[in-house]
């Protein structure tokens, strides 16, 4: 072969090169994080997006355009600000239809719906009790309220008690004393609202975050599927276990975080609307997978309140994908259902 040859061939392979990291290039995914505050914790947000610059203009909307959604939704569905909508139906006394909005119905009815099926463990009517123990928005000082007052705020509760209807969107209670707390599903319907969002705008890689509540779709900026940690439950933190996910809703729900102890006894906030009592069992944290955050978050806190071996059985006969965390006497174990074993391969 003659040297012009070779050299012919040469400078085809360089070109050739040029031109595809030319078009490397212009595929080149970027990462967009947006961050702030809302339900009384913290949201992050990662869009991966084209290297362009009109995606990048529309991108700088973004964070504006989330803000003053999840604004709307603390406006509807937070019993820390007394003119939400949840907190105004709160304090109505009477029995008949009271207006709200097309979203806060839809979050009671998924509400209910959990409630049903999980033989009332998920109760969004437990809101009395909860803040009896102290862990609602007026937090009182660590103490263990008396037998005869948890039994007196066991009469005021009960999912039964509650009705709605989405023509015309309204709620109904049948005892004056109902009071909601939607802290256990809000998020998880927050994480949803902000990927219908970013669906909307023809987002096809993110991840939604609001407190521990994720929304996964398409894949990060490595081209591979969205890396989660589940946090280890116990003092100074940790990740406990890192999952790989994508087109998928996620919560965690754990009483590691929220509790407090008196007498050397620990007293978990989540508490079981059956007997009025936090939950005394050895599940430490359950994380549940659903296509809709808001299913995965309420899950979460139905096979918490039924612990270990009841919650499994739960999520075996709902075929739910679910990660436990069980305290042994050596320390921890994991147990997982079927399902989450599927997802995980």
């Amino acid at each position: 072969m003659s040297k012009i040859k070779r050299h012919q061939i040469v400078l085809l392979c360089i070109v050739s090169l040029l031109w595809l990291d030319c078009s490397l290039l212009a595929k080149k995914k970027k990462l967009f994080v947006f961050t702030g505050h809302t339900m009384g914790t913290s949201f992050t947000i990662k869009v991966v997006d084209d290297w362009q610059k009109e995606r990048e203009k529309r991108m700088g909307r973004f964070q504006g355009d989330i803000e003053k959604l999840l604004g709307r939704v603390n406006g509807q569905m937070s019993t820390f600000i007394d003119s939400s909508e949840i907190s105004l139906f709160n304090r109505y006394r009477g029995k008949e239809w009271f207006s709200v909005s097309s979203e806060l119905v839809l979050v009671v009815q998924t509400a209910l719906k959990v409630s049903e099926q999980s033989g009332g463990t998920f109760d969004i009517t437990v809101g009395p009790l909860v803040n009896l123990w102290g862990f609602g928005p007026d937090p009182s000082a660590d103490r263990v309220p008396a037998e005869e007052d948890i039994s007196k705020k066991l009469t005021q509760i009960g999912y039964r008690f509650l009705s709605c209807r989405l023509t015309p969107p309204a709620l109904k209670k049948a005892i004056a004393e109902l009071y909601c707390d939607l802290s256990a599903i809000a998020k998880g319907y927050g994480v949803d609202a902000v990927a219908a969002y970013l669906d909307s705008q023809g987002a096809r890689n993110y991840m939604v975050e609001i407190g521990g509540e994720i929304r996964a779709k398409g894949k990060n900026n490595n081209e591979i599927r969205w890396r989660i940690g589940i946090s280890a439950p116990q003092a100074g933190g940790g990740v406990q276990k890192i999952i790989n996910v994508t087109d998928i809703g996620m919560a965690t729900s754990g009483d590691y975080y929220n509790y407090f102890e008196k007498d050397s006894v620990r007293y978990s906030h989540t508490i079981d609307p059956r007997n009025g009592y936090p939950i005394q069992h050895k599940l430490a944290s359950v994380t549940v997978l659903h296509p809709q955050c808001m299913y995965a978050d309420a899950y979460a806190t139905a096979i918490d309140v039924l612990g270990p071996e009841d919650g499994y059985d739960f999520a075996l006969k709902e075929e739910l994908p679910v990660y436990m965390i069980v305290k042994t006497d050596s320390g921890f174990a994991e147990k997982m259902t079927p399902q989450f074993a599927a997802v995980m391969k």
